[in-house]
């Protein structure tokens, strides 16, 4: 029995050794789990405006601590007829680069026509540095004065489009009251990344203090002016975001004009196609009223 005794405790501690190695790892490099940047040889190719024969701006915005922010700014002339001086701004989710969004770019700025801005994250496409909470919401602070010191955008109405983290981006900027945004069109985004966790890892729930980048968005949304009308797009069966994040969010939300709409049947990364999405999209936009020019 002794001999017993001492391979349980030996196998235990193993066991344990395991553990902690493991959620070590885990804490190390929770920052590439987070923040996939190289799927689809996204750092390698980043599509342009061009190819779906739209005129741009190709930007690099530099940020307080030095890192370069790929940005496509596309622009209507302002002195045309019909000029709607509205401007989305295009919060990308957490893979890929600006280029895999370009049909959405599409959509907004060719079939709509609105002005569009798009950046990559630090560390994603040709943006330069690594991606982390603390980077990305400079990024997105360097992004807001370059409009705010734009004389176009910032004489716009600016509408905040983000899906999944796009929209935890897009929550931290209204939630600073930048005075040009008027609206938030949020897609399948969550309470914060802690939260998270359980839904995707469930054997992970009790560790979810480990993770370090945290995106309270369940705070940060109580900051936002009611003044700015949000919509809320919802996938029934989404498979990476707890769908009772986003009715949460819906109900935390202090704007005076609000909506939610539960796509039936959808998943996380497949919303986006589902029929009257664009619709809702469009007629919401639609009904921000534009900043006379």
């Amino acid at each position: 029995m002794p001999t017993l005794s001492y391979t349980l405790k030996m196998f235990a501690a193993a066991l344990a050794s395991v553990s902690v190695v493991s959620l070590a790892a885990l804490y190390r490099f929770q920052l590439k789990l987070i923040y996939p940047n190289t799927l689809n040889d996204a750092r390698l190719k980043t599509d342009t405006p061009d190819e779906y024969d739209m005129p741009y701006e190709n930007m690099f915005l530099e940020t307080p601590d030095g890192e370069k922010i790929h940005t496509f700014l596309l622009l209507h002339d302002r002195t045309l007829p019909g000029y709607k001086n509205k401007t989305i701004i295009v919060l990308c989710p957490n893979a890929g680069n600006i280029g895999n969004s370009l049909p959405i770019v599409q959509l907004l700025y060719k079939e709509m026509g609105y002005n569009v801005l798009i950046f990559s994250y630090r560390g994603y496409g040709e943006s330069t540095g690594t991606s982390t909470e603390d980077g990305i919401k400079t990024d997105a602070d360097t992004v807001m004065k370059f409009v705010m010191e734009h004389d176009q955008l910032s004489n716009s109405s600016v509408v905040l489009y983000g899906r999944s983290l796009g929209g935890a981006v897009a929550i931290y900027i209204a939630s600073k009251n930048y005075v040009p945004v008027k609206a938030v069109v949020l897609e399948n985004t969550f309470l914060s990344i802690r939260k998270a966790i359980p839904h995707i890892f469930p054997f992970l729930r009790n560790f979810t203090f480990l993770c370090h980048q945290v995106w309270d968005s369940e705070h940060d949304i109580l900051k936002v002016s009611p003044e700015v009308e949000m919509i809320f797009l919802c996938a029934e069966k989404d498979e990476i975001v707890p769908p009772d994040h986003m009715a949460r969010l819906y109900e935390l939300s202090p704007a005076t004009v609000k909506s939610r709409t539960v796509f039936d049947g959808a998943h996380h990364n497949d919303t986006v196609v589902y029929p009257s999405y664009w619709n809702i999209v469009h007629d919401f936009i639609k009904s921000i009223p534009p900043v006379e020019h």
